[in-house]
């Protein structure tokens, strides 16, 4: 049966010399894998629209309890403007991305979190200042989502030392929007991002090493 959904890739795997699997996250059935046959030498079909983090509008198949299922018709929801060409916003992006592909499994309230995926990545493109914030904003929110959103600071710090300067950032960015202008030194944001990194790995199955973290760490300042 044929159903319209809007999605975000998570991941593309080859599947032969000519086709592909492609993993995206749509908002009428959460987590879905989809072949696509012959993308690698077709001139009609561009293997760029399956890149991870593409947004896209979709017609697909969809049988339930069916592992791989199929493509109708796809276009691009929202051709990112900056998060390709800006290194900033394309770290921050790549390791987001491995983030929601380690946590975003669940099917329930799919359409609310592929809404927010979907607006937050839209964001981050259009977005011209306080872009060094905005991954610590995007996991903070995205807990909502995963069923662990912390409700007090001591929920979030788990026991884990922060600094009183750091706990009244924390504080903020609970409630924070990604425009938000919040003011901290480098070395706290690299802290504040491992306190939800550890946050992250007590509450996800199976969480293990972020290899974008050093990146990241590194190159949003």
């Amino acid at each position: 049966m044929l159903h319209k959904t809007q999605g975000v890739v998570f991941r593309l795997t080859n599947y032969s010399e000519s086709s592909i699997i492609v993993t995206i996250f749509t908002a009428a059935f959460g987590l879905q894998a989809y072949i696509i046959n012959g993308v690698r030498k077709s001139r009609k079909t561009t293997i760029a629209l399956y890149q991870p983090l593409t947004l896209l509008d979709l017609v697909v198949y969809h049988r339930e309890n069916a592992s791989i299922l199929r493509i109708k018709e796809v276009k691009c929801l929202h051709p990112y403007q900056s998060i390709t060409s800006d290194f900033r916003k394309s770290s921050i992006a790549m390791f987001l991305n491995e983030v929601i592909n380690k946590t975003v499994k669940e099917q329930n309230h799919a359409r609310e979190t592929c809404e927010f995926l979907i607006q937050s990545f839209i964001h981050l493109d259009l977005q011209t200042s306080n872009i060094e914030n905005f991954h610590l904003i995007f996991l903070i929110r995205l807990t909502q989502y995963l069923g662990f959103r912390p409700s007090e600071l001591s929920e979030l710090l788990g026991g884990n030392f922060a600094y009183e300067a750091e706990e009244e950032i924390l504080q903020k960015l609970l409630t924070a929007n990604y425009a938000d202008a919040i003011s901290m030194t480098n070395a706290q944001r690299r802290n504040i991002l491992d306190l939800l990194v550890r946050f992250y790995a007590t509450h996800s199955d199976n969480f293990g090493e972020l290899k974008s973290l050093g990146v990241v760490r590194e190159l949003v300042q």
